[in-house]
């Protein structure tokens, strides 16, 4: 049984790229990581146990719609989300900030209270305050919480930012007084600031004078091209502490995770996966394989054919083309499990190059295989 206190290990680095260990009281986590995303307390279209199997270390969960459904009381019944949906790992759960852009049109900001939703299930009013979005994490029982913070929408606007910076480290510090002293569990804050550089850098000086058990860069893969949100983690990623996680938010296609790597990111989430299986879209070693075209309507090989979870290197990409066209919901199960496993199989590579120092090159032939 590994020691209940969260901790995190550096092992080594490669250039800025890092290789470690997050270890918590549901078992440890390899870094760089990668989470599949579980909103509602299931990764669309899979199973948890075939998540297990693709070597997934951690999943997050969605604080907000958690919130609403199934609610606090039903996770408390079931001693939080690991056991209502039948997942033994650790798991991180956003804080809802995300929602306060996503859903802008159905919610107002109040520095003093939090933020104030309209439900886009039913319209009642809902007060997400940054006490009771520790208090909704608590009931889930994550492993790893999130600060509730203000994420702007992609701007220019220096007012716009700054103003989200300082709502974010006022709740950050409430957040922190309501998480209190639990060394099981960790709480992360939350960065802002766009790409504005000394935005972001008076941002990561606030938090860490708050002090969290790791820290993230929010507000990047909201619409900025790609080279834009290298740059900015390439000037401020070094301002966050050596010994604690980082976690880029809400990333993303297999370049972005490459590139955020190469500036010393630790661990990444993103939709993409089963998404892209929804759409029929694959990612191999191969590269990216949209099986809905009529090339693969005679193709016999699989789609990776080292993969045997629920014998999915039996499944020719000309079967997975049938489906498709014929609309079966077999076809976006097997390709977001596809998808998943190659996900895990990309981070493990990251992570072997990492400690064999071999990093560079591995970033320089992959940076843009997957365009």
């Amino acid at each position: 049984m590994l020691n209940s206190d969260f901790s995190f290990e550096l092992l080594t680095q490669d250039d800025q790229a890092r290789l470690g260990k997050i270890n918590t009281f549901r078992g440890t986590i390899d870094t760089p990581a990668f989470m599949p995303v579980g909103t509602l307390g299931t990764v669309k279209g899979v199973f948890s146990d075939d998540i297990l199997k693709t070597n997934t270390h951690i999943i997050l969960g969605n604080t907000y719609h958690l919130y609403l459904r199934p609610g606090v009381e039903t996770l408390k019944k079931f001693g939080g989300l690991h056991n209502f949906m039948n997942w033994s790992k650790p798991i991180l759960t956003d804080s809802g900030g995300y929602q306060i852009m996503s859903l802008s049109k159905l919610n107002k900001i109040d520095l003093k209270i939090g933020a104030i939703f309209k439900s886009h299930l039913d319209g009642k009013k809902i007060i997400l305050s940054p006490e009771k979005s520790i208090q909704v994490q608590k009931s889930i029982n994550s492993d790893i919480m999130m600060v509730l913070d203000e994420c702007p929408k992609l701007t220019r606007d220096k007012n716009i930012l700054a103003n989200a910076i300082n709502v974010s480290t006022q709740w950050a510090k409430r957040c922190k007084t309501e998480f209190g002293n639990n060394k099981s569990k960790a709480l992360f804050g939350i960065a802002q600031g766009g790409l504005y550089k000394d935005l972001r850098v008076e941002s990561i000086e606030k938090l860490t004078e708050i002090g969290f058990d790791g820290y993230a860069m929010g507000g990047l893969a909201v619409g900025e091209k790609q080279f834009d949100m290298f740059k900015i983690l390439n000037e401020t990623v070094k301002y966050l502490p050596v010994d604690k996680p980082r976690y880029l938010m809400g990333v993303g296609t297999p370049a972005d995770i490459l590139g955020a790597v190469k500036e010393g990111i630790d661990m990444f989430d993103c939709v993409m996966p089963t998404r892209s299986g929804r759409t029929g879209l694959a990612f191999t070693w191969d590269g990216k394989l949209n099986l809905k075209n009529s090339k693969f309507k005679s193709d016999k090989s699989p789609l990776d054919e080292k993969c045997d979870i629920r014998e999915l290197n039996k499944y020719s990409k000309s079967y997975l083309n049938h489906l498709i066209k014929s609309d079966e919901i077999l076809a976006s199960m097997l390709i977001s499990l596809n998808n998943i496993y190659f996900y895990q199989q990309f981070m493990l590579e990251i992570r072997r190059n990492i400690k064999n120092a071999t990093f560079n090159n591995f970033y320089k032939k992959y940076i843009n295989f997957f365009d």
